[in-house]
């Protein structure tokens, strides 16, 4: 028989931390710094409020050249949209268009008189802001309207559908002719 020999046995001792290498720590602190820069960028969307809103002369600013927006009154096609043509009284409309914005999701009402109405708009995801203007000619029975992004290039078709949704709530409840 052989004889039983004891070996010595080391425990692994619990909570052991190895030393990190210096350049993991700096990767990790850039890669820390760059997440925090990215994240307040993407907090930051809002952009600063314009300061051509509201209607000058009885009409809103026109779009810049960027297709980040759409208007009722401008000239050029690629940013044009119908008006609202009013089936009720122009008092009744726009009281019915003011209560539809206002209950928008993410849609801040900023300024409103008798015949204008700024709100801002909030992206869901990122949190973009866009700016929708209403104006009302009471005479013709008609709303302008403009939605424009404040940030950007290209908005995807968000202003344009935004609107395109604002007239399909109008119309349902038959505020505004087809």
């Amino acid at each position: 028989m052989k004889p039983f020999l004891l070996q010595s046995v080391t425990t692994p001792r619990p909570f052991a931390v190895r030393p990190v290498a210096t350049t993991t720590n700096a990767a990790t602190l850039r890669s820390l710094l760059f997440v925090l820069a990215t994240l307040a960028t993407l907090s930051s969307c809002a952009g600063s409020r314009p300061t051509t809103l509201g209607a000058e002369e009885g009409k809103l600013a026109p779009c810049p050249p960027s297709p980040n927006c759409v208007f009722s009154q401008d000239q050029d096609p690629s940013h044009f949209v119908l008006p609202l043509r009013l089936a009720v009284p122009s008092a009744q409309g726009w009281a019915a268009a003011r209560a539809t914005v206002a209950a928008t999701a993410r849609v801040h009402i900023v300024t409103e008189s008798n015949d204008y109405l700024h709100a801002e708009c909030q992206s869901s995801l990122l949190g973009f802001v866009d700016d929708l203007e209403l104006q009302l000619r009471a005479e013709d029975a008609v709303i302008e309207i403009r939605s424009a992004s404040r940030l950007g290039y290209s908005d995807m078709g968000v202003n344009g559908r935004r609107v395109e949704d604002l007239r399909s709530e109008l119309q349902k409840l038959g505020v505004v002719l087809r």
